[in-house]
């Protein structure tokens, strides 16, 4: 069974005559062979520095991933064959393809550096049988057709779907999905959803799903990891974390999405909670030097349930109704406030 482990993940930016920006503080997880893992939390907290982190784009400050109980190094034969069980799926099907060259060659490079990692070569018949053959899988027929076009002849979602045939150009067993169908037509993203979930079951891949959105987050992941500044807030089954949200911040995000056919009291409820979820338009200079420097809750200044431990004290992940959360309402033994 291919497991993906990842061990207190450090990932920073330096800044220009101040402290590191810590993007991605201390995460800690496991992607399973046939599960997806949701990562969800508005845009600036940290998601797509963990997929590029894990797709060893970024080099992380500390922590540790293991694939398979196998530490990954920094250089070397264990970072290629890394580099070929785990592939990324980035966001912008736009700009993930080079508009130089053909669809073939964007699925042929990578057929033959995983076959040459296995000491063969396919021929140019051969080669093209395998381009076709991921163009099948992902639903763009007739495959020699579109093998010939450019990126510029496809639409946002066909392209979307020759990255995706890339991705597993190199037979990978994690995805690492980031926001895949963020920038794509609504009427399409289902259909691209629904794709990258057959193609996990079928080919039994681990797979973590980044997203804004709880909705899909809750129907195509087994487990979802909710971040806010760098870390995991709140995490466990997804219909739990969705339905039984415990993190202030989950809460908001989930009283964010509007529900049109709800009575006008639950709406303005709703709207009070989006406004909260924004948070305050000024807060004063000490709040905001104090949120700087990361002393306590970073959650705190928009929380509504804000104590004065919340300032002084950083929570850790606490055991409430089933799962977890980072939260100073919650203990070990329950809830803290009602």
């Amino acid at each position: 069974m291919s497991t993906l482990e990842v061990r207190d993940l450090t990932v920073e930016f330096g800044q220009r005559g101040g402290t590191p920006l810590r993007a991605v503080d201390g995460l800690s997880m496991t992607l399973r062979e046939g599960q997806t893992l949701a990562l969800v939390g508005e845009s600036g907290s940290g998601k797509s520095t963990v997929v590029r982190a894990l797709s060893r784009l970024l080099r992380p400050a500390a922590g540790q991933i293991l694939i398979d109980d196998e530490r990954v190094g920094r250089r070397g034969s264990g970072l290629r064959a890394y580099r070929r069980r785990v592939q990324p799926i980035f966001q912008d099907p736009y700009a993930s393809l080079n508009p130089m060259h053909d669809i073939r060659h964007h699925l042929a490079r990578p057929i033959q550096l995983s076959r040459a990692h296995l000491g063969g070569h396919l021929t140019g018949t051969e080669l093209d049988g395998a381009v076709s053959d991921l163009l099948r899988s992902v639903n763009l027929t007739p495959p020699e057709e579109v093998a010939r076009k450019h990126p510029h002849e496809l639409s946002g979602g066909q392209r979307q779907r020759v990255a995706i045939a890339r991705a597993l150009g190199t037979g990978p067993d994690v995805l690492l999905a980031d926001e895949p169908v963020s920038m794509l037509d609504v009427s399409i993203r289902l259909e691209i959803l629904n794709l990258l979930d057959a193609l996990k079951r079928d080919r039994n891949l681990a797979m973590l799903y980044v997203t804004h959105d709880l909705a899909t987050a809750r129907h195509f992941s087994t487990e979802i990891m909710v971040m806010y500044r760098g870390e995991i807030v709140e995490r466990g089954p997804s219909d739990e974390v969705i339905l039984s949200p415990a993190h202030p911040y989950t809460q908001l995000l989930a009283a964010a999405a509007p529900d049109p056919t709800a009575p006008r009291a639950e709406q303005a409820a709703a709207r009070r909670a989006r406004q909260a979820a924004r948070g305050p338009k000024t807060a004063p200079a000490a709040e905001r030097r104090e949120t700087a420097l990361d002393q306590g809750c970073r959650f705190r200044a928009r929380c509504p349930h804000a104590m004065e431990i919340c300032r002084t004290r950083p929570p850790d992940l606490q055991v409430t109704s089933g799962h977890l959360a980072r939260c100073w309402l919650y203990k070990a033994s329950g809830p803290a406030v009602a």
